[in-house]
């Protein structure tokens, strides 16, 4: 069962996906997944280079996949410490497989 997601999200405007003049529905819907993980009670934070670039320093992983390959790494997603996803949000299946594996 997933206790701590950490997303470390690339400069954007906001985190939803709504913003802007193109919508990307995997944000939207990568959002909805992290609300479901936060309302059966694991810890999600999510980071914003653009709004939280301390966040993205203080992390050791994140600070050397910064300097080896700059922000085309992001976004990296983390789930209990373990870097599960670098340079793209999970598919669709993969978000399905989460709230599976969170709901055993």
């Amino acid at each position: 069962m997933i206790k701590h997601i950490q997303v470390y999200d690339p400069p954007m405007c906001c985190s939803t996906g709504i913003c802007g003049t193109s919508i990307d529905p995997d944000l939207i819907n990568f959002a909805a997944v992290l609300v479901q993980f936060t309302q059966r009670g694991a810890k999600v934070e999510r980071y914003n280079l653009s709004q939280q670039a301390l966040a993205f320093a203080q992390h050791p992983t994140v600070q050397e996949l910064l300097k080896e390959e700059g922000t085309e790494c992001l976004p990296l997603v983390f789930c209990d410490g373990v870097l599960r996803f670098k340079g793209r949000y999970p598919t669709q299946e993969e978000r399905r497989e989460w709230v599976r594996d969170f709901s055993a």
